[in-house]
């Protein structure tokens, strides 16, 4: 094991990152399994603000995610469904498309603290159902900088061979 590496990690210790986008977004996050060793499996603790929620409604066509939920209430929304969850429940977000579309939003008058873990894949796709965006993006274990990253919309897809030599 390397000095960056632990067996153990508390998340007490751990520096969160503080983040807002518009009106509707905002965390305190901190992803902590590479301090782990972990390759294949993405931690991260985070703590939501009353009436806001840590991502957009999304749907992973490879990786899958459990969160548990540490403390606080708040909803689940996961397909067409919206489910009340509290401390101690545990939800799952299997791969596929719409209909395992998922996002977190709290509704109580306290933080909404939550473990996320999830699968790791080199190739992933993410749809965005709320906006109509999608995500392709490849990971590079030890390089974040390394990969594949883009963000779209289906309306601006391309033929095969539009700008290739000769077609």
């Amino acid at each position: 094991m390397t000095d960056t590496v632990k067996s153990t990690v508390n998340i007490g210790e751990l520096k969160l990152d503080h983040w807002q986008q518009g009106e509707f977004y905002e965390g305190r996050d901190v992803s902590f399994g590479a301090l782990l060793g972990l390759k294949d499996l993405g931690i991260s603790y985070n703590e939501v603000p009353p009436g806001k929620s840590g991502c957009p409604f999304h749907n992973h066509h490879v990786e899958e995610e459990l969160f548990f939920i540490a403390s606080g209430e708040g909803e689940y929304r996961i397909g067409e469904a919206r489910i009340p969850v509290k401390k101690g429940d545990v939800l799952g977000a299997p791969a596929g498309g719409p209909e395992t579309a998922h996002q977190l939003i709290n509704t109580g008058t306290a933080p909404l603290l939550y473990l996320a873990i999830s699968t790791k894949a080199k190739t992933e796709i993410v749809e965005y159902p709320d906006s109509g965006k999608f995500l392709a993006k490849t990971n590079r274990a030890g390089d974040a900088k390394a990969g594949f990253r883009f963000i779209g919309r289906d309306n601006t897809a391309l033929d095969y061979w539009d700008g290739e030599r000769g077609a």
